[in-house]
């Protein structure tokens, strides 16, 4: 899944990274200015398949020599994904920018299922990566006017939605948490607050608002709670108990996740959409911002233990290997820092600006870039594409 499991934590801990890293094979992927981190490729269980999904609405199945082994072009051409897959056995999960949720057959790529948005409601995108428990997965989707979101289970078997619950506001974008002995289910949003679900029961249980000093602004973008200056477009990790999650407010907040009160905050700079990862065996959790900064902070009590300076905005999934903390930054490089020191091993320059997950497999690196667009936010100006996303394999040069 993304960020490697029920708990998100974007940890590694049997990978180590190439010491001299060089680009084994690359292809164009992501051809969208639209903002939202991109798609984090996700391997089967056995690594024999890298599944990568982009945001003109194809998936393609890549062996880890960068062989084709199948392409699948889908309906969600505007936007495409920006959800990464959830593999299990051999299907691979993943929702769209159009609404729908999607499964496919790893070893051909033919469809297994499709749930259409006129099943979720009328959904505008699913941007999150979907989380699988025994038989079950949950996604949540996004709505427009009013600005809204909803919790949904679906029946893996068929894609029939089984459950739901629509008390989310401000479009949210980020993943589903699922902590099995914390008995919780949870995500934020872009009203700036986290949602609590009891986990298996599905009972509501909390809700934990950020915002900047005083609260968030109150404005709101369309017909919605989406309350500005408090977004959390980032997932939770979770880990021993709490939940770890960063906020437009410039903060990142440890959550319990018994009853979701604060138990401390930590001030990152700048606005913040990252995805933290945390080393459960070192208890250390590491996140980053638009400072520029990749932060290394204690999990008991948010000290700032390193702070390492990336060039650009952190807006992806953080990686934590044996070794390593694996960032991509605005800078439009792939970082690998020491994760005891924040010192610099290397960094690997490309083209688009780095915003998806670095997946560590067996010695490869798997990751994404945003295309090199223009124009985008000027309505004065027209939208040009200067050259597209690729998707990355990183290997040792010999």
């Amino acid at each position: 899944m993304f960020q490697r499991g029920l708990h998100r934590l974007g940890y590694y801990p049997d990978e180590t990274v190439p010491e001299s890293p060089t680009v084994n094979w690359e292809f164009p992927i992501n051809f969208d200015g639209h903002t939202a981190a991109k798609s984090s490729p996700v391997p089967t269980p056995d690594g024999e398949t890298i599944i990568i999904a982009g945001d003109k609405g194809r998936v393609d199945a890549r062996s880890p020599n960068g062989k084709l082994q199948w392409t699948v072009q889908t309906g969600a051409t505007n936007n495409g994904f920006h959800a990464s897959p959830t593999v299990v056995d051999e299907t691979a999960y993943l929702g769209g920018y159009d609404g729908d949720m999607y499964a496919f057959d790893v070893p051909s790529g033919e469809m297994v299922w499709h749930t259409p948005s006129e099943e979720l409601d009328g959904a505008t995108a699913i941007g999150s990566s979907a989380a699988y428990y025994d038989g079950t997965l949950y996604a949540i989707s996004e709505f427009w006017n009013p600005s809204r979101g909803a919790l949904w289970a679906f029946d893996a078997e068929t894609g029939e939605p089984t459950w739901k619950s629509d008390r989310m506001w401000g479009q949210p974008h980020p993943s589903p948490t699922i902590d099995l002995d914390a008995g919780r289910i949870l995500a934020g949003s872009n009203d700036g607050a986290v949602y609590c679900w009891a986990f298996p029961s599905l009972e509501f249980e909390w809700k934990f608002q950020a915002g900047p000093p005083g609260g968030p602004t109150g404005e709101t973008k369309g017909d919605g709670a989406f309350n500005l200056g408090a977004q959390i477009k980032g997932t939770v990790a979770a880990h021993d108990g709490y939940g770890y999650v960063c906020s437009w407010d410039s903060r990142i907040y440890c959550l319990d996740l018994e009853d979701g009160t604060e138990e401390w905050s930590f001030d990152t700079g700048d606005v913040s959409m990252a995805n933290p990862a945390v080393d459960p065996e070192q208890n250390v959790v590491y996140t980053g911002s638009d400072s520029g900064n990749v932060f290394a902070l204690d999990a008991d009590t948010g000290e700032e233990l390193w702070a390492t300076d990336v060039g650009g905005r952190v807006i992806g999934g953080l990686t934590v290997t044996a070794g390593t903390v694996l960032a991509g930054s605005y800078d439009s490089h792939l970082y690998a820092l020491d994760k005891e020191t924040g010192g610099r091993c290397w960094r690997v320059e490309n083209r688009g600006r780095v915003t998806s997950a670095a997946v560590p497999v067996d010695g490869r690196i798997y990751y994404a870039e945003r295309a090199v667009v223009s124009g985008y936010y000027d309505d004065d100006e027209e939208t040009v594409m200067e050259a597209p996303g690729h998707a990355y394999c990183l290997v040792e040069d010999d």
